[in-house]
């Protein structure tokens, strides 16, 4: 089984929309006996829930993140994905420092989607973005890039397993 995991920095908001949605995809295509889609935050205090205007917003899109709570990673956790897609390029840098075995699994979410360079914002880090903006902004790499991201997630794999 394919392992994808979403970071971001509280797991409270980029991370968890971008796992729940994703998942949503591996549903929708019928990929869901073979990928498994989890989320966690580089500062993340265990058992947070999502901040509550994102679980309203999720939900007009038919998304529950009510039963969400926030992980912060680990080794176990990294070690477990295939895949890590950060939301920043901060956020690559903290995890390739850390935990410098799993530097291969780690990217950057958009550049993997859509190849193109640039971190997703943080409206509750003082970032001037609205929450639907960032919300629409993950949807739109997903949308785009859920092939890529699946391609890579494979390669990765294969590589993992003859090391």
């Amino acid at each position: 089984m394919l392992s994808i995991l979403f970071v971001c920095t509280a797991n409270r908001f980029r991370s968890p929309i971008a796992s729940i949605y994703f998942a949503r995809e591996v549903v929708r295509r019928g990929d869901d006996d073979k990928i498994r889609v989890s989320s966690a935050g580089t500062w993340a205090m265990p058992g947070q829930p999502v901040m509550p205007d994102a679980l309203d917003i999720a939900k007009t899109y038919g998304l529950n993140l009510s039963l969400h709570k926030s992980r912060p990673i680990s080794e176990k956790i990294l070690h477990s994905a295939n895949l890590v897609l950060v939301m920043t390029s901060g956020h690559k840098e903290a995890i390739e420092h850390e935990f410098p075995e799993v530097s291969d699994r780690v990217h950057l979410f958009s550049v993997v989607a859509d190849d193109t360079n640039f971190d997703i914002p943080d409206p509750y880090a003082g970032a001037d973005v609205p929450v639907e903006t960032v919300i629409k902004e993950i949807f739109g790499l997903i949308d785009r890039g859920y092939e890529n991201i699946v391609d890579l997630t494979s390669e990765l794999k294969k590589a993992q397993s003859k090391n």
